[in-house]
């Protein structure tokens, strides 16, 4: 059996003891996490939380969607800032970010010279030649560096930590936490200093859950467990609960939001990656541009359902026997009930055919069906705060 075969899942735990512990950071705010049993994993060489002790992540998805949950993420920001951010932005990402206003943000793809997907994540413009790129895991900093050389632009690490909070009461909960009450305007991708606690910090309409929230970005040298107590007081109010991963995968697979590394990687075009809405080919030259020009501009990533089995990331999906593409996440959907997952297709021909075989978690194969994503909610009215669900 293929090693990805396999009914088993690898997460990192913390040890009272002495031993190897090298290669990668915690974020200021690991104490608080680790008192609540957390377990990680390793993203952007940092620690994020994956499942929690006192709570299993049927409770923790029910949070984020009829309360409020806080995440304590990996994202990693990188800063470009002098008279050719843009200039250096463009030629890494697909779109045109000097038409970016300053306080806002924007989903950013970068890819390869060959057109495969190298990262995406949020940009954010800070100022007319300031911004940040919070990126999903990938290698994207020395790529971005290499690429600055000879350009009048900074491309620095400004040592800031990201988390975020998630559900429809998260802006009861933003409003409580600014000093000065919620900024207005706030919205969809905006981005604004606020001070909370007495500290400045950004936030961001974003998030990883498709779900109404934001997210918050420390400073370097600012009181880490100052800032923490002081949302978590004012979370309590709204009965917020810390989350990791296992609850918010289920969401982010709901909402068709990909996983960089996993999901999508560099062997498949940013078309196959289903990023065609972020792809402007009328825009001046970018990584990748000339090769997106005459490749298939079909999507491979679809969705998944299977009524009877949690499927096995990593099984393989069949018709008529055979294998036509894998699993790329899976999780179980207490709001649909049934499992969702994403496919990742070996060809874009294969999407005709609907009714499909899946492994299963117990490496059985079960009947699922392709579907197109998101599973629900496509206009994205959650996140813009424009629908509420009625539970």
């Amino acid at each position: 059996m293929p090693r990805h075969h396999v009914a088993r899942r690898d997460l990192v735990c913390s040890l009272p003891e002495p031993g190897w512990n090298y290669g990668y950071e915690r974020s200021p705010f690991y104490p608080h996490t680790l008192a609540d049993g957390a377990t990680y994993v390793v993203y952007n060489r940092r620690m994020m939380p994956v499942s929690m002790a006192n709570a299993d992540r049927f409770t923790r998805y029910w949070a984020l969607r009829k309360g409020v949950t806080r995440l304590d993420t990996g994202e990693l920001p990188t800063e470009f800032r002098g008279p050719d951010a843009v200039r250096l932005l463009n030629l890494l990402f697909t779109r045109d970010v000097g038409k970016m206003k300053v306080g806002r943000s924007t989903y950013g793809v970068a890819c390869w010279p060959d057109g495969g997907v190298l990262v995406d994540g949020i940009l954010i413009r800070l100022e007319e030649d300031r911004y940040w790129y919070v990126q999903a895991d990938g290698d994207f900093v020395g790529w971005a560096k290499a690429h600055a050389l000879g350009m009048d632009v900074a491309v620095s690490d400004p040592q800031s930590w990201v988390h975020q909070i998630q559900g429809p009461k998260a802006f009861d909960v933003l409003a409580e936490a600014c000093d000065e009450g919620m900024p207005e305007p706030f919205k969809y991708f905006d981005a604004r200093h606020v001070m909370m606690g007495g500290q400045k910090v950004l936030i961001t309409r974003t998030g990883w859950t498709a779900e109404l929230g934001f997210e918050i970005y420390t400073d370097p040298g600012m009181d880490y467990d100052a800032l923490w107590a002081h949302v978590t007081a004012a979370g309590a109010r709204h009965a917020m609960l810390d989350i990791g991963l296992d609850a918010m995968d289920i969401r982010r697979i709901e909402g068709a939001i990909f996983n960089n590394g996993s999901d999508i990687d560099s062997s498949m075009s940013a078309w196959a990656a289903g990023f065609a809405p972020f792809i402007d080919l009328s825009k001046d030259d970018f990584f990748g541009k000339s090769a997106l020009e005459h490749a298939d501009q079909r999507t491979c990533m679809f969705g998944l359902t299977c009524d009877d089995a949690e499927l096995l990331i990593g099984g393989p999906v069949s018709h008529n026997g055979k294998e036509i593409g894998h699993v790329t996440a899976s999780g179980w959907s207490p709001h649909l009930e049934c499992c969702v997952a994403f496919v990742r297709l070996d060809d874009a021909d294969h999407a005709a055919q609907r009714d499909v075989e899946a492994m299963g978690f117990d490496l059985a194969m079960h009947k699922a069906r392709i579907v197109d994503l998101p599973f629900y909610d496509p206009e994205k009215r959650i996140p813009r705060g424009l629908e509420v669900v009625d539970w």
